[in-house]
C-alpha cells in the first residue's frame, strides 16, 4: 500500500481496476425516499465537477472544510453530498464523536488524538461513525436489499477501503442499482455494486 493510500483507507487509481460495464441513467431502480432523493442529488450534482482523484493531506477550516471540489477522494463525495443536502458535517461530527470516544476508532494510523484534517476522509472512520449512529444493515450479494440512498464499504485490490452512494438509476441491464462513487478519475456514476467485496452497508438519515 503506497502512502497516500495508506494516509486515507480509499480506492486505487482508475487505472488499475477494471473497466466499467455500460450502464443507463434512464431506466429506475427504486423510487428514492425524499430524503434519499436529496442525497442522491447532491451526491450527482459533484459529476462533471470533481475530475481528480487526489488524497493529498491537505490542512482544512472547520467547521465545513473542503479541499477544492475538483479534486477529492470517495469519502469527499459522501462528505459533500450530506453537506449539500442536509448541511450535515460529517467532519464536524466525525470530530465531535473522535473526541469523546476516541478509543472506538480505528488506531491504524498510529494517531494518539483526533485529527480534524483528514479523520472523516477516512473510510474505516465513516464506518464507525455510522455503525456508532446504528446505521447499519446486513450485507448481502442481493440486489434488492440495497436502496436508493444506502451507503456501501467496498474492500478494492490490495486492501483498499472505499465507500460509494446507492442510487436509483438502474443498471443497464436492469440488475443492480448504479453508485455515485469516485474511485480514480473523478465523481462518476458507474454500475459497480459487486464488482468488490462489499464489506458495510448503512443507512444514514440525518434527523
Amino acid at each position: 500500500m503506497d502512502r497516500r493510500s495508506f494516509l486515507f483507507g480509499t480506492g486505487l487509481v482508475a487505472a488499475s481496476l477494471p473497466l466499467v460495464r455500460a450502464a443507463s441513467a434512464e431506466k429506475v431502480w427504486q423510487t428514492p425516499q425524499p430524503w434519499a432523493e436529496k442525497l442522491i442529488s447532491a451526491a450527482e450534482s459533484q459529476i462533471g465537477v470533481t475530475l481528480i482523484y487526489d488524497p493529498a493531506y491537505t490542512g482544512l477550516g472547520f467547521p465545513n472544510g473542503d479541499v477544492p471540489r475538483e479534486r477529492g477522494v470517495c469519502t469527499d463525495v459522501i462528505v459533500r453530498a450530506y453537506r449539500d443536502a442536509f448541511g450535515f458535517d460529517l467532519q464536524r461530527e466525525v470530530n465531535a464523536d473522535m473526541k469523546a470516544h476516541f478509543s472506538r476508532y480505528p488506531k491504524i494510523w498510529g494517531l494518539k488524538g483526533p485529527d480534524r484534517n483528514i479523520d472523516h476522509r477516512r473510510v474505516p472512520n465513516l464506518q464507525t461513525f455510522f455503525e456508532r449512529r446504528n446505521a447499519a444493515l446486513p450485507v448481502s450479494d442481493r440486489a434488492g436489499d440495497y436502496v436508493p440512498g444506502d451507503l456501501v464499504s467496498q474492500m478494492l485490490p490490495g486492501n483498499l477501503p472505499h465507500i460509494a452512494i446507492v442510487t436509483h438509476r438502474r443498471s443497464a441491464d436492469g440488475e443492480r442499482p448504479m453508485l455515485v462513487h469516485n474511485i480514480g478519475a473523478g465523481t462518476r456514476l458507474e454500475d459497480r455494486l459487486f464488482d468488490f467485496k462489499i464489506t458495510s452497508h448503512y443507512r444514514f438519515q440525518p434527523a
